[in-house]
């Protein structure tokens, strides 16, 4: 199906009233986008942050008259559109499309996260088998490959785990395939959970090994590894909770940390973790150690 975008070049202050606009006009779909390379990476809690300078998409159909969506939008604001303009978008198979840019990714030298349609290009290795659907987690981001190839290097063998934020299950089920013998799952979004039973299911793990729960259910019993790939904010508001699913000489890895950040992680599970170097990749950092007390 053909579209049209209209896109907008606006400013943090009149952003919101353009976007909702757009869906005034008619658009199906509204997309932000930074238009001057301004990083956001952490949001402060309840904050909805906007670039300084926002680009603004309007996806509608193609049949759409563009002078009275125009028209309807400028009658919203009470003015016109400022640097209004009408794109055609190419006509894709838009799941295809997103498919091909996503390819198998070697963590280490015997692990390997494939997407579910290709095949592994080293048969022999560990090759975790992913979709990741609507949940976060491909293995392309830094802080998810730095916990995969912390996962590679450890002695798993017979371990429990708890992948904490769970996702798509990448980690959880990184551990299960690394030798691990039961891990579970949780996060707070329902859609983490549905993503996280598909790909242990893709992955031909018993689900009675990877069970997953929102937090108000997980199980308060500690394991023996403790996987979180969060965020710094989360991470010290949990240390807690976290140290304490974690057993006594049980190993912990924490993620989402930016390189600023890692100070400030660290000094909340001070007390209870004797950690190992850091991991770095591309402006993050992964923190690792083992529970002493």
């Amino acid at each position: 199906m053909p579209w049209l975008q209209l896109r907008v070049d606006t400013d943090r202050e009149h952003a919101e009233k353009i976007e909702d606009a757009l869906l005034f006009a008619g658009a199906v779909s509204v997309t932000l986008q930074d238009n001057a390379d301004q990083p956001i990476l952490e949001p402060g809690l309840g904050e909805v942050p906007l670039w300084d300078q926002t680009r603004i998409t309007g996806l509608f159909d193609a049949e759409v008259d563009t002078a009275v969506a125009e028209a309807r939008a400028a009658s919203y604001l009470c003015e016109l559109l400022p640097n209004a303009r009408w794109e055609q978008l190419e006509d894709k198979d838009w799941e295809r499309e997103w498919m091909s840019h996503y390819k198998p990714i070697q963590c280490a030298a015997n692990l390997w996260i494939c997407p579910s349609w290709c095949e592994p290009p080293q048969p022999d290795a560990v090759n975790l088998l992913l979709d990741p659907g609507l949940a976060f987690g491909t293995g392309t981001h830094p802080t998810t490959f730095l916990c995969l190839q912390w996962l590679a290097q450890e002695e798993l063998t017979g371990k429990s785990a708890i992948d904490f934020g769970c996702g798509s299950g990448i980690l959880g089920i990184g551990a299960l395939l690394l030798g691990a013998e039961h891990a579970l799952g949780t996060d707070i979004d329902p859609q983490a959970l549905i993503a996280s039973r598909d790909n242990a299911q893709r992955n031909g793990i018993d689900p009675a090994r990877f069970p997953v729960f929102l937090p108000e259910k997980l199980p308060r019993a500690a394991v023996d590894l403790m996987l979180a790939n969060i965020l710094a904010g989360p991470l010290v508001e949990l240390a807690p909770q976290l140290v304490e699913l974690t057993r006594v000489g049980g190993r912990i890895c924490l993620s989402g940390i930016l390189a600023s950040q890692a100070e400030q992680v660290k000094s909340a599970y001070q007390q209870w973790i004797d950690f190992d170097e850091d991991g770095h990749h591309q402006g993050w950092v992964r923190l690792s150690g083992t529970r002493a007390r």
